[in-house]
């Protein structure tokens, strides 16, 4: 692990169980709407393991890092800057899941060629939140995280090569949940960070302003982020000229840990490219 003083305040980065080798190319993952870096455990591992430095981040006000909770996408985007500056990182692959894929967007469209590879994971746009989650999330937290493991699941147990056969994915979610709502006493980050999803309005715009390869990773199963909100960015991206790839996974929203190892193989390949 790391930690890096981003804008000021401690930030917390898994690297994979290996030191940090600046000869060695990076890649940055970026976590959703109450998650921390531990839903890449696998993927980040592997990689670690084969030749990249990790570095998935807490994002602010998130478990291990201080700092205030993004309000909003582009605030994150910033803070990904600022990270890479941090840890002396010229140039990044980034990868981002829900909510962090938004984020890992707009921080490409900013960082231009400092961006060598983008992975949106479960990605939408414009990613609405229903009136009604919103308000859940605010008043009751406890039964929004229960709507939302419902609504990201295809599978109640995880395959083999997620934390150990036949996890409990569903109460595995809902414990992380509850953990990081429970790390800030200042602000309801669920709240937030859903708040900061549906407010989000410049990405289209953004995906025509990034100078990598993109790669689509979406759930054929996915409730929160369903496959059909991401074909308007997908469709942008490729009129806009960008090298485009995309894969369809027979799972829901949280590919991480329904698919594990297809969600590696595919990161895995297009970094390759």
């Amino acid at each position: 692990m790391m930690e890096l003083l981003v804008n000021g305040a401690k930030t917390y980065c898994y690297t994979g169980g290996k030191a940090f080798d600046a000869a060695k190319p990076t890649v940055v993952f970026i976590h959703g709407v109450l998650n921390d870096h531990s839903v890449w455990i696998l993927q980040t591992r592997y990689l670690a393991n084969h030749g990249w430095n990790v570095l998935a981040v807490d994002l602010p006000g998130h478990c291990r890092s201080a700092g205030d909770a993004p309000e909003t996408v582009e605030q994150a985007a910033d803070f990904i800057a600022a990270l890479l500056d941090a840890a002396g990182v010229q140039r990044a692959a980034l990868v981002g899941h829900s909510w962090g894929s938004l984020i890992a967007l707009e921080a490409a469209s900013r960082l231009k060629d400092r961006v060598s590879h983008l992975v949106l994971v479960g990605t939408a746009f414009p990613m609405k939140v229903s009136p009604a989650l919103l308000e859940t999330s605010l008043k009751e937290p406890m039964k929004a995280l229960t709507m939302v493991n419902v609504f990201s699941r295809s599978t109640l147990a995880a395959p083999p090569s997620v934390l150990g056969p036949g996890t409990w994915v569903y109460g595995a979610g809902m414990a992380l949940g509850r953990r990081v709502l429970a790390s800030n006493n200042k602000v309801n980050v669920f709240h937030r960070g859903f708040k900061a999803c549906d407010s989000y309005v410049n990405g289209e715009n953004a995906v025509t302003q990034i100078s990598c390869p993109v790669l689509f990773l979406l759930g054929a199963q996915d409730q929160m982020t369903t496959p059909k909100a991401a074909q308007g960015l997908i469709a942008k991206a490729r009129e806009a000229g960008k090298k485009v790839h995309v894969m369809s996974l027979a799972v829901g929203h949280h590919q991480m840990s329904e698919s594990p190892d297809e969600t590696l193989f595919a990161i895995r390949d297009f970094l390759k490219g």
